[in-house]
């Protein structure tokens, strides 16, 4: 299947014929702000000199070697057919409607890119036609930017749930990444909020992109392709639309790493953007210090060999909220500590709150060389101020407090519970144009 230029006029939603370019970037870039899988500028400033970056579209992204990468955010179109219950771009909801043409979209990215605004783009689009013939347009548009204008910058795209395989093949040879959001962690929250949405329709990108994945991993001479979709797929998941538990989404989000070679699974924390009697009731802000403890838990998932099992379990299927998933296990496993930092193994320093993959590798490659104490672990990234009640140095025990799990609790709430509020609390006014999350770094 390839892309019809006759099919994309026919298929093309109506456009306001009054909208400039610029109205329609307004538009569609602050219908795209609720899109996790990209994080956005943060910037207030207000003003229209160099470096703007809080109005059309400019948000700021991270590369694998941990750049900050710009891209252009924005929605091909916020015309939608489906009556998402969440969604502030649903078909019900009487607000202003734009949507780009293909070349508009193109000259528009390369415009931004050349003026040094942007490197790449994020594109994905609400469902204005069959997802066949939305998909079409998002190709039509990804197409002119690498073979008319020869774009070679980074670009991002949702793929449209639904379409056929094929045009997710396609997509694979334009962006660099692809990504489709799973929305709810259950198909029974999906039939509820989104009735119309098909969650098999969904898993079939995430198998069809892990087919590709499997195919990259072919000797040279039997690939057929070895540059689609080079760095992966993404998903997202609404954290509190629905009253499912912190176990549920964890084991949702390990079964799609497990199966279809998914690289990242974003959480997004549920504000509020319409009235409806399917959603919850929040009784105050949007929760995003659960949603910073998921993306924690994520973490151990992914990077410390942690077991869903081993972070949650059906009797306590909720994460701590006054600790982090790591601190919390090693608190209800305290027969395995203290740790002697200079004989314990990488599995188990891994296990120290306060330890990270890079502070670890530094302890074995120092202790190679001398004994290690108190002092030499904080000079290495270790993070004393948890790590210390989980570990001595061969002769002394690290931590000020007794090895019992209610001291300990105390010890490390005690100085993070004024942080996290800090860090934590936003503006949800309806004069806020942004919210923010608190994602993780090394546990």
């Amino acid at each position: 299947m390839s892309v019809s230029s006759s099919l994309i006029h026919l298929t093309s939603p109506a456009l306001h014929s009054s909208a400039t370019l610029e109205d329609k970037l307004r538009i569609l870039s602050g219908a795209a702000r609720y899109d996790a899988s990209c994080a956005s500028s943060g910037s207030t400033r207000s003003g229209s000199g160099l470096g703007v970056a809080h109005k059309s579209g400019i948000c700021h992204s991270w590369s694998a070697d941990g750049r900050c990468i710009s891209l252009l955010k924005v929605l091909y179109s916020n015309h939608c057919r489906y009556d998402c219950a969440y969604c502030l771009n649903r078909r019900s909801n009487d607000h202003q409607r734009a949507s780009f043409t293909p070349d508009e979209l193109a000259q528009l990215t390369v415009d931004f890119y050349r003026r040094n605004y942007i490197e790449g783009l994020f594109l994905s689009s609400a469902v204005f036609a069959s997802p066949d013939d939305t998909m079409l347009q998002l190709l039509e548009a990804l197409r002119l930017l690498r073979q008319k204008y020869s774009f070679h910058g980074y670009v991002h795209l949702k793929v449209i749930p639904g379409c056929s395989p094929e045009l997710t093949v396609q997509a694979a040879q334009l962006a660099d990444r692809m990504s489709a959001n799973i929305e709810l962690p259950t198909g029974q929250g999906l039939q509820l909020l989104a009735p119309e949405k098909r969650e098999d329709e969904i898993l079939q990108i995430f198998s069809t992109a892990g087919e590709l994945q499997q195919e990259r991993k072919l000797p040279a001479r039997r690939r057929q392709d070895s540059v689609a979709n080079p760095a992966g797929m993404s998903t997202q998941m609404i954290v509190g639309a629905t009253p499912d538990s912190d176990l549920t989404i964890l084991k949702r989000a390990d079964l799609l790493y497990r199966g279809s070679g998914l690289k990242r699974v974003y959480y997004s924390a549920y504000i509020p953007v319409n009235s409806d009697t399917r959603l919850p009731a929040l009784p105050g802000p949007p929760p995003l210090l659960r949603e910073h403890r998921i993306y924690q838990a994520d973490w151990l998932l992914r990077f410390y060999q942690f077991g869903v099992d081993e972070i949650l379990d059906p009797a306590h299927p909720q994460l701590d909220p006054d600790v982090d998933p790591k601190a919390a296990w090693a608190l209800r496993h305290l027969e395995h500590f203290p740790l002697d930092v200079n004989h314990a193994s990488k599995e188990e320093l891994l296990r120290v709150p306060g330890i990270g993959v890079r502070s670890m590798r530094r302890i074995i490659s120092a202790r190679r060389h001398r004994r290690l104490q108190s002092d030499d672990l904080g000079k290495l990234g270790v993070v004393m101020k948890r790590a210390r009640y989980f570990l001595h140095d061969g002769r002394f025990y690290l931590g000020d407090v007794p090895q019992r799990e209610d001291f300990i609790r105390n010890a490390l709430t005690s100085d993070t519970r004024k942080k996290a509020v800090s860090q934590l609390s936003f503006d949800f006014s309806a004069a806020s144009e942004m919210t923010a999350s608190a994602l993780t770094g090394e546990l």
